[in-house]
């Protein structure tokens, strides 16, 4: 199904989460060999079933420490499908690996067409804190600005959409069980995107960048990819990081392949000099970096 979004003023329309930017300079630069790829990075674990199994840091690398109820910890041991395995939408085709990605994330999506980018974001950042039992912390903006918590789903309220109007009304039992917040998770697909979200986080600068942060431009379209690990180097304490994200249609979740540094691949550099952020979908500028506010 097409997503949906609320404007104040104007009745449901259809809404894109994410899309191709297909600017032809952009395409050019993303797809440019990188000068030191000649030597390959080949620290990939292929019996590794996590991120953190799987993707070794480079020499002169050190993964940053984190605490182990941390929501970096749950995205570095996010399970990955087996080596070589392609990346299934929502209808169950699968989509070709043209240098996008290097591993797949083993979690179920759903069957409709709404767990894109931002959404993508958005279910790992809500796992993250339904495991640890912080429904309150749960809750998301519409694109019209409604604040759509779990605390009050999990009570057996619902959200009426009329017209233009949104409202919670008293429809069910009082549940957390994973079958009901995985409805409240597609209500939320449903009517948030990269507009919402970009509006929800705050901005940080890349010589800040961490496990948890978000490369977002918000629009219709926009796009969204998630940083799921980070390593230091011991001399400089330069930052490289893996990226993961989800597409258009609904699609699993994917640790994406770095197409302009094979020496590197697939982790990224972060530095004072970083200017744009090339993946083999989308362009990021250094300054669409942000955080979840805890």
């Amino acid at each position: 199904m097409k997503k949906r979004f609320l404007l104040l003023f104007l009745a449901l329309q259809p809404l894109q989460a994410c899309g191709q930017n297909t600017s032809e300079s952009k395409q050019a630069v993303i797809s440019k060999p990188h000068s030191e790829n000649s030597q390959p990075y080949q620290r990939i674990n292929t019996t590794g079933n996590n991120v953190e199994s799987r993707f070794g840091p480079p020499q002169g690398y050190q993964r940053t420490k984190l605490n182990s109820t941390s929501f970096g910890t749950y995205l570095r041991r996010l399970p990955l499908k087996p080596i070589g395995s392609e990346v299934t939408y929502f209808d169950g085709q699968t989509k070709p690996n043209k240098n996008i990605y290097e591993a797949v994330v083993d979690l179920p999506i759903g069957k409709r067409d709404l767990h894109q980018c931002a959404d993508a974001v958005i279910r790992l950042r809500a796992e993250y804190l339904f495991g640890k039992k912080k429904y309150d912390s749960i809750h998301f903006n519409f694109t019209n600005g409604f604040k759509a918590d779990y605390s009050n789903w999990r009570k057996g309220k619902r959200i009426v959409v009329s017209e233009n109007n949104v409202s919670w009304k008293q429809k069910a039992q009082a549940s957390d069980s994973q079958k009901n917040f995985w409805k409240y998770l597609e209500m939320v697909f449903s009517y948030a995107g990269t507009a919402s979200l970009s509006k929800e986080l705050k901005s940080v600068p890349i010589e800040e960048l961490r496990i948890g942060d978000v490369f977002i431009q918000g629009g219709f379209p926009g796009h969204a990819v998630i940083v799921v690990d980070v390593a230091k180097n011991d001399t400089d304490h330069g930052k490289i990081f893996l990226l993961a994200q989800s597409y258009m249609p609904a699609q699993e979740l994917q640790i994406l392949k770095n197409p302009n540094n094979h020496r590197l691949n697939p982790w990224y550099s972060a530095t004072t000099n970083t200017k744009e952020l090339m993946t083999s979908e989308w362009a990021f500028k250094k300054t669409d970096l942000k955080r979840f506010v805890d």
